[in-house]
């Protein structure tokens, strides 16, 4: 990888240690307080309306500045939840997660814009895997240490003491920031297309050969995706609310998937072979809840833990390669567009469950029937997607070898 690759890499390192504290210990932080599925659905979905309005900004920013403002930006914004949530305090309970979700989607948004623009921007096809797999090996690493150090900082001096040492964590963001390779939105020749740079228009975001496909394969990953990660953080807090045992239990999910990822360097099978792995082990993950014992949702998030590995590195390197032949306005349009759709569909799955008090019944049921489908029909929308791009440019090279 070069250099300014391997510096995307860093930021994304230390992006993910908050991400990560965040994703278990601040939703943790709001189940506490009367155990309400619905305060974290409404956390969530805020936090990701949050999310896709910076990851616009952030887009539009990079016409004119660096990933570098994106990446400072994201710091400022973790800065002040972090400062909300030690020294805010209000008697309207949504009020104060709306202002709570806002500040860490908008860092979430801002991230997540540096790093898959610039990503793209700056990438090349063959740096895809490995960059994707570095990120799944520094990933787990990073799920086992950070729980686990959370877990005894919290037990040694409070939340406010973890707290305090992610403030910690977004200052080093900071000062890196400083030192990111300065990626941003070429400048065109032509002023037309120089102003179709900043536009996103859906139709450049999707005009490419399967793109239809695509479209409906992020439509389809955003329920999934939410559920997943929704729904697996609520099977932990279930079975035990322990800060250590939490953290104990992720390291254990952690694990499973670094066994995961050795059975992927190990065993030479096509990539959409190892989509539908990951699928059925997904499918097989969300069924068993089904029957809710304390032991089928640690067994649940084991299945889910290796199926995701698996997935997600496919599904997410598939997509970049499939958008490397486009131009950089394209790209950057089709990546705006499918932050948008994941958010939207995500959003989407958030509202159906406000109204869901426990983890059974018919509701619960319904909702693991439509993601099941969701997830068993991206893998065949992914394919479409691929065949029908490389049709294309098996036609286009064969026209330029005639």
């Amino acid at each position: 990888m070069s250099t300014d690759i391997r510096k995307l890499l860093v930021m994304n390192s230390i992006s993910s240690v908050i991400a990560i504290y965040i994703g278990i210990y601040v939703n943790l932080y709001l189940w506490e307080d009367g155990q309400r599925i619905a305060d974290v659905s409404f956390y969530n979905m805020v936090m990701f309306i949050g999310w896709g309005a910076a990851f616009w900004t952030a887009a539009k920013l990079l016409t004119r500045f660096s990933i570098r403002l994106l990446y400072s930006c994201a710091a400022g914004l973790g800065g002040i939840a972090f400062a909300y949530l030690m020294t805010v305090t209000l008697d309207n309970r949504l009020l104060w997660i709306a202002l709570l979700g806002l500040p860490v989607g908008a860092m979430f948004g801002f991230t997540s814009a540096a790093q898959n623009l610039g990503m793209s921007l700056q990438g090349k096809a063959s740096e895809f895997s490995r960059y994707f797999a570095a990120v799944s090996i520094i990933g787990q690493a990073l799920s086992v240490a950070v729980p686990i150090l959370s877990a005894k900082v919290i037990d040694w001096s409070g939340y406010g003491g973890s707290f305090v040492l992610m403030l910690i964590a977004l200052g080093v963001m900071l000062v890196f920031s400083l030192r990111m390779p300065s990626i941003a939105m070429p400048k065109l020749s032509d002023p037309k297309e120089q102003a179709e740079m900043g536009r996103f228009r859906f139709r450049a975001a999707f005009g490419f050969p399967g793109a239809r496909w695509m479209l409906l394969s992020l439509l389809a990953g955003g329920v999934f995706l939410q559920f997943q990660n929704l729904f697996t953080l609520l099977f932990t807090f279930s079975v035990t609310q322990n800060k250590l045992w939490i953290a104990l239990l992720n390291v254990t999910y952690t694990l499973v998937s670094l066994l995961g990822l050795w059975l992927y360097r190990r065993i030479r099978i096509n990539e959409s072979r190892w989509l539908w792995i990951g699928a059925v082990l997904l499918a097989a993950g969300f069924i068993v809840v089904m029957f809710p014992y304390k032991e089928t949702m640690i067994a649940s998030n084991l299945l889910t833990a290796i199926g995701m590995f698996y997935f997600n590195t496919v599904w997410t390197s598939q997509q970049f390669r499939c958008i490397q032949p486009l131009s950089a306005a394209e790209r950057a349009s089709f990546l705006v567009w499918r932050e948008t759709l994941l958010i939207v569909t995500r959003c989407l799955l958030l509202t159906l469950t406000f109204s869901l008090t426990e983890l059974r019944g018919a509701l619960f049921i319904t909702l693991i029937a439509v993601t099941l489908v969701c997830l068993l029909a991206m893998p065949v929308f992914q394919l479409r997607a691929l065949r029908q791009g490389d049709t294309h440019a098996g036609n286009g090279s064969a026209g330029v070898e005639a």
